[in-house]
């Protein structure tokens, strides 16, 4: 998926479908640990590709934390 719409759908995803998503990208990264420590891991960026998704996720859940915090003050 490309970043413009990866940014897209996280935009448009609500609070708990984006929390259901970080569970699955750090699953995901686990994963990708695991298998690079027992020397597996076929694509070395999936790695990296799962921490930069893990941060785009918290950047949004954060950003609506402040917006309805700003809403409530």
């Amino acid at each position: 998926m490309r970043l413009a719409q990866h940014r897209d759908q996280l935009r448009q995803s609500s609070t708990s479908e984006l929390e259901r998503m970080l569970q699955e990208e750090r699953k995901n990264l686990f994963m990708a640990r695991r298998d690079s420590a027992t020397k597996q891991l076929e694509n070395p960026r999936r790695m990296r590709q799962a921490r930069k998704n893990i941060a785009r996720i918290l950047t949004f859940i954060r950003q609506r934390e402040l917006e309805s915090a700003k809403g409530n003050g």
